[in-house]
């Protein structure tokens, strides 16, 4: 079995006895990891990543929006409308991404790619303390935008698909630490049937969805589960969100891509409380919907050899019956 159909497996409640692996790696540590193993691609062929989350591809904003952001214009939810998002460019858009995919198919890497989240995406464009007070003083207008912003993901999806993507994942997040940034209330009626439009159009593809949410979103759960995501990145236990919780109640609804908390665990030098929590999550979830990841991207402040110790011993436990 490869890790594209082991990923597949794991996240329909089919796993066969090994765990996926993968960790958000590159983004803070190219150059220390490049430094060690030649290049972020020696470190994941080292330990064997079963997945690969590929960045690039289009921008909804980038012709219209982006200058009169970038020039300091407060944008509203009104102007919006007036603005086209881009189209995009088949040829043009997508090459990064399909030399980034034929170097992990090789590999038989599960490849997902994300098409940008409904509300997280805008934040950008709004600034977030804008965005949430627009969600109260102008929904009727905003809820416009995000039918605009949920057909443009459903036609980036659709390309992402055509190009041979195993998985479309939508990053939108939704939590703060405690709870989240708006109420459930909200969310249900505005955010949620653009999340529902994009799924059930992946689906109708035949690929499997993912959507990666910091924070607290356990009022969202169930949301989650109306909605169709096939996985959840990260389910961060730290934010009133106990693994208890998903095993007691959507284990058999949703899988996990986590287990390895940036926040709390791996990146501060402690090796002993690193592996005991490493460990812990293993038995916890080993053999449930769940892929090894880290909970975002590792941190500048992780060194190496911290990283190699975390990821020598998450493969010795992945692959352990």
């Amino acid at each position: 079995m490869n890790s594209t159909e082991l990923v597949i497996k794991t996240m329909k409640g089919e796993n066969p006895g090994r765990t996926p692996v993968y960790g958000w790696v590159s983004a803070n540590l190219t150059e220390q990891i490049s430094a060690e193993y030649g290049s972020v691609a020696n470190f994941e062929d080292k330990y064997e990543f079963d997945m690969a989350h590929i960045f690039g591809g289009p921008s909804p904003f980038r012709t219209n929006v982006d200058p009169l952001v970038k020039q300091g214009v407060e944008v509203t939810p009104e102007m919006l409308l007036d603005l086209d998002f881009d189209e995009i460019d088949f040829a043009k858009d997508y090459e990064d991404v399909k030399k980034n995919m034929a170097h992990h198919k090789q590999r038989d890497r599960f490849c997902y790619m994300q098409t940008p989240g409904i509300f997280e995406a805008l934040n950008g464009v709004f600034g977030i303390e804008n965005h949430l007070l627009y969600m109260a003083l102008y929904p009727d207008e905003l809820l416009e935008v995000y039918q605009k912003l949920a057909d443009w993901n459903i036609k980036n999806a659709n390309c992402l698909i055509d190009l041979g993507l195993d998985g479309i994942h939508v990053s939108d997040d939704w939590g703060a630490q405690k709870s989240m940034m708006f109420s459930p209330a909200m969310h249900q009626e505005m955010i949620v049937p653009q999340h529902r439009r994009i799924v059930e159009a992946c689906k109708k593809r035949g690929v499997l969805t993912s959507l990666h949410s910091d924070g607290c979103v356990a009022p969202a759960l169930d949301s989650i589960v109306e909605i169709g995501y096939d996985f959840i990145h990260p389910w961060q236990e730290n934010c009133n969100m106990p693994y208890s919780l998903y095993l007691d109640k959507y284990q058999d609804k949703f899988g996990i891509l986590g287990g390895v908390c940036i926040q709390s665990a791996l990146g501060f030098g402690n090796y002993e409380h690193l592996e005991s929590e490493i460990r812990r999550v293993f038995g916890l979830l080993k053999g449930k919907r769940w892929a090894c990841c880290t909970t975002h991207f590792v941190q500048d402040h992780c060194s190496i050899e911290e990283l190699t110790f975390a990821y020598d011993l998450i493969r010795k436990l992945a692959n352990e019956a």
